[in-house]
């Protein structure tokens, strides 16, 4: 049964720290707060990703709308500088809903105007659908003008420091912009009335009130080319569209443009065309999961999960942004969310290309932690665990779909190749000790925070969830080479694995806590209670026994659960800090000291079930307290139909960081679907059928 769309309504009253996304699955997007203000450098309605899914940049920041009703001015727009808010068109703003693109309402006395945003899927485009009503009695010209950039996206623009002028070429409904050392160009485009370049000029000291509260550059300078002009006649309601196209080349940009405007010809076809794409993902969820109830929460989490994954121009297969707005492609975030982006939604094509692109990039037995978008295709290798994810998000793609042929031909290979260099030693002093662990270099675990190049959350030596990931991925190479028949190399891992499980116990357990160290390093045990041992317990293979794992799901939930997620630090440490606000510095030394992390729901649950025997007034136990207030409190804040970065550790436990997370979305997902619902992978009892996952 075909699924409808989910709507979020918002009034006129609507704040400005809501923001809204839609994305065009390379990369790029449109982003803004509901109000129409751009409160982060962050935000346009034109951010084109150059190099997919980065070298983004803000082409377009904004189209702003003015009314001429009877020879008088009502704009429709709304821009914050240092002295204040002007002009302040949102008074205007009727409604917001999003189903799924956003749609603004504007009612000025009588005089209707809709605008619907969206983005063309995989392409550097932007479509803004225009519907305007004019009363019988008045006469209305609607003035659109087109607030542009051209810069990187983690920049701001200076107009008295640029290098280069803009250049424009018009014609009665477009201009072509350009700059005069033609690095890149935008095409815009409306359906009718004109565009008239007269009195082009410069905006100048925009104000972003969140990157002056982080302490970074805040003021902004745009340029507006000229302007879009429309006529309603009395009593008329006219339908039409502009279509804005950005990228480096201006013949691809020209095709682009002439290929979107065709599909525009009928509005209302394009816009269910473009609607299409995601009611056939809810439609195909939902009969994968006849079980599950279709709320709009869980509606939007399926949505939002299809938004992480994107296209990497380099390898012509998909990878996973981490987060929007300002994260790349991360090795750790796309395999950690692999199974709940993919597996779960049953994109199983996507998960297999998301495998092979970080084989693609996989150096000296090392998965890259990130893609810099300063840098574009120059991967950095420093991490220690996003390797190891590796092996875990093949096991769970096997769960899914039993494609063993796909592991065996495509990375099977590469996956010795990992483990050989982890023994040998690689890069990062990543290396097998001789307790048969693995120990590693600082900053190389997901607390990576630094101030000044100082660690914030130091963590060399061994830190508890690497042996966890590696125990795991050992137990998944002996299932795989018992699989291909190879029982030597079958033998090798599990004695491998076996000296591994005798000393993680000997060197971590902490009699005294009852839990497990963070990290070893020598004979220095760190004690602090973080969240990362909960991967002792959540791996599909775990080395500790039943009560232990109790143990350790018992102290984390007392004194680490914070309503969406596990802080990363109990609240009675001295160096715990509440809440993440402030400039960087002040957020890095918060980021992993305090802050709640709700893509930890995942593997906490997962654990806290696994040792109540999955239970069935357990799992309805997790939801109600573990699950439920993220996903129907959470999924309509901050960033309108998507899960936050992180929220603060103190109550009210505030949302902050990105708008939009993959993990934040794909663990909890998962972990809803799999251990609470109980909906077990299709393949998981044939491929775990010769390996018991309880460890004695």
């Amino acid at each position: 049964m075909e699924q409808s769309l989910p709507k979020i309504n918002l009034g006129k009253d609507a704040l400005s720290e809501l923001e809204w996304i839609v994305t065009n699955g390379l990369g790029g997007y449109a982003s803004s707060s509901v109000n129409g203000i751009n409160t982060r450098k962050y935000h346009g309605v034109l951010v084109a990703s150059f190099n997919p899914p980065v070298d983004r940049r803000v082409m377009l920041s904004k189209l702003e709308e003015q009314l001429l009703i009877d020879n008088e001015i009502y704009p429709l727009g709304a821009n914050e500088f240092s002295h204040g808010i002007h002009p302040q068109g949102h008074k205007y703003l009727e409604s917001f809903n999003q189903s799924p693109f956003p749609i603004f309402t504007y009612n000025v006395n009588g005089t209707k105007l809709r605008k619907i945003i969206l983005m063309p899927y995989r392409q550097n485009a932007t479509v803004f659908l225009y519907r305007i009503s004019a009363p019988l009695q008045k006469r209305v010209i609607l003035q659109i003008y087109p607030f542009s950039n051209f810069r990187h996206f983690h920049s701001v623009t200076d107009k008295d420091k640029l290098e280069w002028n803009f250049v424009q070429k018009t014609h009665t409904r477009k201009t072509i912009l350009q700059t005069t050392k033609a690095q890149s160009a935008m095409i815009l485009s409306a359906s009718r009335g004109q565009y008239n370049a007269e009195g082009a000029k410069w905006i100048e000291g925009i104000f972003f009130r969140i990157d002056n509260s982080l302490g970074t550059s805040s003021f902004d300078d745009c340029y507006v080319p000229g302007r879009f002009e429309i006529n309603a006649k009395l009593g008329e309601t006219i339908e039409f569209c502009i279509v804005a196209v950005a990228g480096k080349d201006l013949d691809d940009l020209e095709n682009v443009h002439a290929s979107i405007c065709t599909e525009l010809g009928d509005f209302h076809n394009f816009y269910r065309n473009e609607s299409k794409r995601f009611v056939d993902a809810l439609t195909g969820f939902f009969i994968q999961h006849r079980t599950i109830d279709p709320e709009d929460w869980m509606k939007w989490l399926v949505l939002a999960a299809e938004s992480f994954i994107v296209s990497r121009m380099s390898t012509k297969a998909k990878t996973v942004i981490a987060g929007y707005h300002w994260f790349e492609d991360w090795g750790r975030d796309s395999l950690i969310s692999l199974p709940g982006l993919t597996l779960a939604t049953g994109r199983f094509s996507d998960a297999r290309e998301i495998l092979l692109t970080y084989k693609h990039y996989c150096s000296s037995g090392v998965i890259p932690n990130r893609f810099p978008d300063e840098t574009g295709e120059k991967p950095v290798y420093n991490t220690v665990d996003a390797t190891l994810w590796q092996f875990d998000a093949v096991l769970q793609y096997l769960k899914y779909t039993g494609d063993f042929d796909f592991i065996q031909q495509r990375l099977w290979a590469m996956l010795q190749t990992i483990i050989d260099y982890h023994i040998e030693g690689t890069i990062n002093n990543i290396h097998l000790d001789n307790d048969g662990l693995i120990a590693h270099g600082p900053q190389l675990t997901w607390m990576d925070a630094m101030v000044d190049e100082n660690p914030i959350t130091p963590r060399e030596g061994k830190a508890v969830e690497i042996q966890a990931l590696w125990y795991n991925a050992l137990k998944i190479m002996e299932l795989l080479a018992t699989q291909y028949g190879h029982t030597d190399l079958a033998e090798k891992y599990r004695g491998l694995a076996e000296k591994a499980k005798k000393n993680f116990v000997k060197e971590f357990w902490d009699s005294q806590k009852n839990c497990l160290f963070d990290v070893v390093n020598g004979k220095i045990k760190d004690n602090t209670l973080r969240p990362n041992q909960i991967f002792a317990v959540s791996v599909d293979f775990p080395m500790l026994n039943e009560a232990k794992q109790a143990a350790i799901v018992s102290i984390v939930r007392e004194k680490l659960w914070g309503t969406y997620g596990l802080r990363t630090l109990s609240a009675d440490d001295p160096k715990y800090r509440g809440r993440y606000i402030g400039n960087w510095v002040e957020r890095n030394y918060a980021y992993h000291n305090g802050t709640v992390w709700p893509w930890l729901i995942g593997p906490f649950v997962k654990a806290f079930l696994k040792v109540k025997r999955y239970d069935a007034e357990w799992r309805k136990m997790a939801f109600e307290n573990f699950l439920q207030p993220l996903f129907k409190e959470q999924v309509f804040r901050m960033g309108l139909g998507n899960l936050s970065e992180v929220f603060d550790g103190d109550p009210p436990h505030a949302p902050g960081g990105c708008i939009a997370q993959a993990w934040s979305v794909a663990e909890p997902l998962r972990t809803y679907i799999e251990d609470v619902l109980f909906e077990r992978p299709n393949f998981e009892k044939e491929v775990l059928k010769n390996f018991s996952n309880k460890a004695t």
